[in-house]
């Protein structure tokens, strides 16, 4: 009879025991699907970190995906700004050369023959080093023909003649003048590249000439 009462009383508490376990499963594994369903609404993380990429001159910064960064890194190749540019300013280098060539016997100043010296020491190997580029990238296929004219900065067969037949401070002041043009014509013309072409390498080129000859143009006006 006592023992009857005892069982009567503890079945509940069996009950609920049980009741109990079977909710937490319940709620676990409910809690578990529902985080599933949530994974699944949630759209996935692109793959890697994104990238900001720079603008071009003028232009706005850009967020790119680390795919996006990738597929654009890989296509470098030349369009043609970048073979123009690169047959426009071998020909640019070289009337540059033309010039310095006569500071040496020609000038009165050191420091115009000392700036000579460094434009033929600095031109001359940019003028292999943009050669060679086009070897190497089928430029001959696509040469140019460009007048004098078209380039920006270039002196004219007359003032050449006249820079060749001048001597001492008459040459030094002719010479300033002509080669800071020419310098600023330069400036123009890689600045253009780096806006329009699509070659990494004819991009670095054409910044060495805009940070090198900028500064150049500044020794020579305080010499003038």
């Amino acid at each position: 009879m006592s023992f009857r009462r005892r069982s009567a009383r503890f079945r509940p508490l069996a009950l609920t025991a049980t009741s109990v376990a079977l909710l937490a499963f319940g709620l676990g594994a409910c809690d578990a699907g529902g985080r599933e369903d949530r994974d699944a609404s949630q759209p996935k993380a692109a793959a890697g970190p994104s990238v900001v990429a720079p603008g071009k001159p003028g232009e706005p910064a850009r967020t790119l995906s680390a795919d996006e960064a990738a597929k654009a890194g890989t296509d470098d190749s030349p369009n043609s700004a970048d073979f123009s540019y690169t047959h426009m300013m071998i020909k640019h280098h070289g009337q540059a050369l033309v010039m310095a060539e006569l500071a040496p016997k020609q000038a009165h100043s050191t420091q115009v023959k000392r700036l000579a010296e460094r434009i033929a020491g600095s031109q001359g190997p940019e003028i292999g080093a943009m050669q060679g580029w086009l070897d190497n990238n089928g430029g001959a296929k696509r040469k140019n023909v460009h007048q004098h004219e078209a380039m920006a900065g270039m002196a004219s067969e007359k003032q050449l003649a006249q820079l060749r037949g001048a001597q001492g401070e008459t040459f030094d002041r002719l010479f300033l003048k002509l080669m800071i043009t020419h310098h600023e014509g330069a400036i123009a013309m890689a600045t253009d590249v780096r806006a329009q072409g699509n070659n990494v390498l004819i991009e670095e080129m054409a910044s060495d000439v805009v940070a090198q000859q900028t500064v150049e143009v500044g020794r020579m006006r305080d010499m003038k």
